[in-house]
């Protein structure tokens, strides 16, 4: 069963009262689990949902399309889990990841991505996630993941376990955008697609001028002259997806 509230939806075994208006404080019944799960897709949410609801008997399953009513029922009730798109529309998964963390430091937040492992997963686990899982493997593996974040552990597949070891290990020879701020990353990206200013400006909602000082800012910190040596740059370190160039990132 599923009652919507303002963007807001709850699918729960066993039934749960209905909320009413956007204002109501009416509370999630008292259950073993409590899982929330962020998603823009209808479809993809409906698949995480079954998926919970046919592993854990007894689960009140939370869900939204989007950040306001994803703080919302943050601020609402104490989840158990989090499972959070990382590319939503307005604010980003990040975005909203740092929201929840200040709301509820302590709420586990796994997040799901359509990007590779090497474009998010460490900006992600450095944001305070608790794990991250690409959307083209979810099923048993999401259910393996969540049941990880259940106990207190950190989801982390094998190879970026491999990859965060070598982060973590490597300092000054680290990759040169790893120097950059989330937001001059999520710039430096579209640059490199070729998006020009003004479509980086409207795309972001941002002012022209402010999109010119984030660009002379990520050429500083890169040492490198032009948008040429960072398209180059970008290509070579696999920092480009030409389908995905502007995820939202946090300021």
């Amino acid at each position: 069963m599923q009652q919507k509230n303002n963007g807001q939806s709850i699918s729960e075994k066993p039934a749960a009262p209905p909320l009413h208006g956007g204002t109501s404080r009416t509370s999630a019944p008292s259950v073993p689990l409590k899982i929330l799960v962020i998603d823009d897709h209808p479809l993809v949410r409906r698949g995480m949902i079954e998926t919970i609801q046919e592993e854990f008997s007894n689960v009140y399953v939370g869900q939204a399309s989007d950040s306001q009513s994803c703080i919302e029922l943050v601020r609402r009730e104490n989840w158990d889990l989090v499972l959070l798109d990382i590319a939503m529309p307005g604010r980003s998964g990040l975005d909203i990841l740092r929201e929840i963390k200040l709301e509820r430091p302590k709420m586990p937040v796994l997040i799901l991505s359509n990007y590779s492992e090497d474009q998010f997963a460490i900006r992600s686990l450095k944001s305070g996630a608790n794990g991250y899982l690409t959307k083209d493997i979810l099923g048993q593996e999401l259910v393996a993941a969540i049941k990880r974040v259940l106990a207190g552990g950190k989801y982390i597949r094998a190879s970026l376990a491999e990859k965060l070891a070598s982060y973590l290990d490597v300092d000054a020879s680290k990759p040169l955008h790893h120097t950059l701020s989330n937001r001059e990353y999520q710039v430096m990206r579209m640059i490199a697609c070729g998006q020009t200013p003004k479509e980086i400006a409207a795309e972001l909602s941002l002012s022209i001028k402010t999109v010119s000082t984030f660009r002379s800012r990520i050429l500083k910190k890169m040492m490198m002259k032009n948008n040429a040596e960072l398209m180059r740059y970008a290509m070579e370190n696999g920092v480009v997806d030409t389908h995905h160039p502007s995820v939202p990132l946090e300021s």
